[in-house]
C-alpha cells in the first residue's frame, strides 16, 4: 500500500481509507458481526487508515469492537458531526467517542461540517488543541468546509486534513476546495470516489432501492441522467477491465491522480471488496490512460451540493428574509 503525508504537518498515511458510512447502515443494514470481521480483514490487508463518525450510527462501536487488538497498527479517524461545536459539545462529544472506540487517543479528530451555532473557528479549534496537547487527539481535521472555510481554518494554524467530495463524476471540488487544501499546505481525504456506486456499473437503469437506502430518492440513479451515466461507466468498466482492473480501482487510482488528494475514502459492505481496495492503493495512472479516459468520459459531468449545505443555504435565506 502506497503512502503519503497527510498535508505538510502530518503523518505518513495510505491512500486508500476505509470509511464506514456503509457499515452504519447507510446502504441497507449490515450486521455487527459481518461489519466486525469486515474491519479485520481490511486492516489484515494493510487497510490501516479508518474514518468513521459520531452519526455513523454503531460505526464507532463497531470499529471499536474491530480494532481491539489492533489499535496500534490503526491510524483512526472519526468526526465532532451535527455542526455544534461548543466547548460543552466537543468535551462530551470527543469523551464518548473514545469510550466507543475503546482508545486513550483519536489520531485524526475532525468537524464533520462547520459551525452551525455560529461559533468563531478559532475558539472552536483552541478547545481542539487542548485536547492535542492533553494526547486525547493528535491531528486535527475538518470536512465539508468551502474554500473560503478552509483559507478561515488554516489561518489557526493546527488543521491538518479536509474532506471535500471528489471523484471522476463529480468535479466540483477541482474548482476550488482541492485548491484550497494545496495552498494552506492541507491534505485532502476525498470522499465518495464511487460516487454512491453511480461508478460501479453495477445498478441498471431502472433499479430501485429499498427506501433504507439512502440512494433510493437520489436524483442521478433515475431517468434519462441515470441512462446516460450507464453508458459511460460501462465503457469505464470495459476499459479498466482491459488493464486487468475493476471500477472500484479505477475510481480509486483516477481521483489520486490529482496532487492535492493524500487518501481516498472508500467504503466496504462484503468481504470481496476488501482486496478490491487494497490493490487499488498500488495502481498509478500513466498520462496516456488519463487521456484515453477522458476521451470516453467526454463531458459527463454532474453537480450537487452536500445536504449540509442546502440546508444551511435555506436557514439563511429565511434569517435574511427576518
Amino acid at each position: 500500500m502506497l503512502t503519503r503525508q497527510l498535508g505538510k504537518n502530518g503523518p505518513e498515511v495510505p491512500v486508500v481509507c476505509i470509511g464506514t458510512w456503509g457499515i452504519g447502515g447507510a446502504y441497507g443494514q449490515v450486521d455487527d458481526k459481518s461489519a466486525i470481521n469486515l474491519l479485520r480483514t481490511a486492516v489484515d490487508s494493510g487497510l490501516t487508515f479508518i474514518d468513521t463518525a459520531e452519526i455513523y450510527n454503531d460505526s464507532e462501536k463497531l470499529v471499536g469492537k474491530a480494532i481491539t487488538n489492533h489499535r496500534e497498527q490503526v491510524f483512526l479517524a472519526t468526526k465532532l458531526s451535527y455542526g455544534d461545536d461548543s466547548s460543552e459539545r466537543i468535551e462530551t462529544a470527543l469523551h464518548t467517542s473514545l469510550k466507543l472506540l475503546r482508545t486513550d487517543h483519536i489520531d485524526l479528530y475532525q468537524l464533520h461540517t462547520p459551525s452551525k451555532i455560529g461559533r468563531p473557528v478559532e475558539d472552536t479549534m483552541a478547545d481542539l488543541l487542548r485536547y492535542k496537547d492533553a494526547g486525547k487527539i493528535r491531528y486535527i481535521g475538518v470536512s465539508n468546509f468551502s474554500p473560503q472555510q478552509i483559507d478561515e481554518v488554516a489561518q489557526t494554524g493546527i488543521v491538518d486534513s479536509s474532506q471535500p467530495r471528489y471523484s471522476m463524476l463529480f468535479r466540483d471540488s477541482e474548482k476550488a476546495e482541492l485548491p484550497a487544501c494545496v495552498r494552506n499546505g492541507i491534505g485532502a481525504m476525498v470522499y465518495s470516489v464511487m460516487a454512491k456506486g453511480l461508478l460501479a456499473s453495477k445498478y441498471k437503469p431502472g433499479h430501485i432501492f429499498p427506501v433504507e437506502d439512502e440512494r433510493s430518492n437520489w436524483p442521478h440513479f433515475k431517468g434519462q441522467l441515470f441512462e446516460q451515466i450507464y453508458s459511460v461507466t460501462e465503457k469505464l468498466k470495459e476499459w479498466a477491465a482491459d488493464h486487468g482492473r475493476d471500477m472500484a480501482q479505477l475510481s480509486v487510482a483516477w481521483v489520486l491522480t490529482n496532487p492535492a488528494v493524500t487518501s481516498a475514502i472508500v467504503g466496504v459492505t462484503r468481504q470481496d471488496q476488501i482486496q478490491q481496495n487494497a490493490r487499488a492503493g498500488d495502481w498509478v495512472l500513466s498520462p496516456k490512460q488519463l487521456a484515453e479516459l477522458e476521451n470516453i468520459q467526454g463531458d459527463l459531468r454532474l453537480s450537487q451540493d452536500p445536504a449540509w449545505l442546502t440546508r444551511r443555504r435555506k436557514e439563511q435565506e429565511l434569517e435574511n428574509r427576518d
